[in-house]
């Protein structure tokens, strides 16, 4: 796995000052799905303001039509209202699944905390069944903390 290199790949994207925070994810999901083959789609959910959906703030891959996504409605609306990982080896036996694609075969949601609050999170579909592991969620959780530092209330 190359998730011990990519950690300070990901540091110095988000460490560029001469990025927005939006170009800043977007580089940071651009080089997870470049870097790990079965990454087929790397997102960045927030909480849209004081409504109760998140919006999608960056991506790499394939457009979709889940910009807005309602809290509690599929994977990532689940795991905005549980604060939890939520890791689907089967997207098929998932009842509260949204299809992004038919290509989709698993998904996993790491959510995003600022000073204790899920203020969002990073969404991974693959087209491989089953192939996220505890060394992914721990990883995630990096970036998203990462990611989480150089986050201001301004920017939301």
């Amino acid at each position: 796995m190359p998730f011990e290199s990519l950690k300070p790949k990901v540091v110095a994207l988000l460490a560029n000052q001469e990025q927005t925070l939006t170009k800043k994810l977007t580089a940071v999901c651009q080089l997870l799905k470049q870097s790990i083959d079965y990454y087929n789609w790397v997102g960045f959910y927030f909480k849209n303001g004081d409504k109760e959906e998140l919006k999608l703030k960056a991506f790499a891959g394939e457009p979709t039509d889940h910009v807005i996504i309602p809290f509690g409605k599929g994977i990532c609306g689940q795991v905005a209202v549980s604060n939890q990982n939520f890791v689907v080896p089967d997207v098929k036996a998932q009842d509260n699944y949204i299809a992004c694609s038919l290509d989709v075969k698993a998904e996993v949601v790491i959510p995003l905390f600022v000073a204790g609050e899920n203020i969002g999170q990073i969404d991974i579909d693959s087209h491989t069944v089953d192939p996220f592991s505890k060394a992914d969620e721990d990883f995630l959780t990096f970036v998203n903390q990462s990611v989480a530092q150089i986050i201001k209330k301004k920017d939301f």
